[in-house]
């Protein structure tokens, strides 16, 4: 197995794919000028990458120093991950115009035809790239990032990543990933009882509504941040965000008030905010990050991993701030979204 070596491309553009999201960076400069973030069923297979693709501005297909990080070749398209992510290299082999090279993590980058061998470096390795980039700037960080789905919280010391765990059941051993996110996540996995006009209810255990209607009755999500179906296909309202909820403790949206709606979103919100808040205690309680050590924030979920900092006492440094210099202003949201293809595109030169 050898080293994907570096091309004369000065345009790179920086992939992250995943299993219900397409992200990409174009880089050109060392500056980002471009991010995108869109939706892919990739459970549905190969196709719907294709049909993603082809969605995508035209600056995402033309010729560049493409660089690709993954977290798809857990969908159960495929057989396994060592298949995913031979399948994923060989699909941005085949299919991405210029130079390819797979970021293998602690392996480096390398040539899509030695993802197979490679593969257990190269599964889910994006955290790796977002950590390795702030690395750069930050001697002593955890890195907090959370998406829509889950949520990486990485030690950085020395100016590189150091989590205990490498793999994603690993990580979800040592706290490092923590299997929850803004968008796709279900209340029903984070509590089983929430109050309600002054009295403990139980939840219904079913998938009535996600966490995206969640931070819509609060106020929290972004704009464009929910690009997924709503839990009943239906609109993205706050009164029918607020409807979803609703059913979730058995009752109508006509039986409460706005603000019994906000009460029992916070609620869910604060109970997705403590499991986070524990495991980034026992990180932050390793002998190698010293007390200073800043929280590095980013994600679709940026706002929430600003709360758990304060929580935590810690200052937060936004990604997009520790690299003001390369993104503009106004792309710094989607660059936060999609720091993980930010990151392979700007660590590739």
């Amino acid at each position: 197995m050898t080293a994907a070596s570096a091309p004369t491309q000065t345009t790179v553009i920086g992939w992250d794919l995943g299993g219900v999201h397409v992200k990409a960076a174009r880089v050109c400069d060392g500056r980002v000028e471009a991010v995108v973030q869109a939706p892919c069923r990739l459970w549905r297979g190969l196709p719907a990458l294709d049909e993603t693709f082809s969605q995508l501005p035209d600056w995402a297909r033309t010729s560049a120093d493409h660089v690709v990080t993954m977290t798809g070749e857990l969908t159960d398209c495929f057989s396994d991950r060592a298949d995913g992510v031979a399948q994923l290299a060989g699909w941005a082999g085949a299919n991405l115009t210029g130079s390819v090279r797979i970021y293998g993590g602690r392996a480096g980058f390398l040539a899509p035809d030695s993802a197979r061998a490679a593969a257990a470096d190269i599964a889910s390795a994006n955290w790796h790239a977002t950590a390795a980039l702030v690395g750069r700037h930050r001697a002593e960080a955890l890195l907090v990032d959370i998406g829509s789905t889950t949520a990486d919280l990485i030690p950085v010391v020395g100016g590189r990543p150091a989590a205990t765990g490498y793999s994603d059941a690993e990580r979800l051993e040592t706290g490092e990933l923590v299997y929850t996110g803004v968008v796709r996540s279900h209340p029903i996995a984070l509590a089983d009882h929430a109050p309600f006009r002054g009295r403990r209810t139980r939840l219904m255990a079913e998938t009535f509504a996600t966490m995206a209607d969640v931070y819509r009755v609060t106020g929290d999500l972004a704009d464009g941040a929910d690009q997924q179906q709503s839990a009943d296909g239906k609109g993205k309202s706050l009164a029918e965000s607020e409807i979803r909820l609703a059913r979730l403790i058995g009752r109508d949206h006509g039986e409460g008030t706005p603000a019994d709606w906000r009460a029992l979103a916070a609620h869910f919100a604060e109970a997705q905010l403590r499991p986070l808040h524990d495991a980034a205690a026992l990180l932050l309680s390793r002998a190698d990050l010293p007390p200073d050590a800043p929280v590095v924030v980013c994600g679709a979920g940026r706002f929430l991993a600003e709360r758990l900092a304060a929580r935590l006492g810690r200052p937060a440094v936004a990604l997009t701030d520790l690299i003001a210099d390369r993104v503009s202003p106004a792309g710094a949201d989607w660059a936060s979204t999609c720091g993980p293809a930010v990151a392979v595109a700007l660590l590739a030169r």
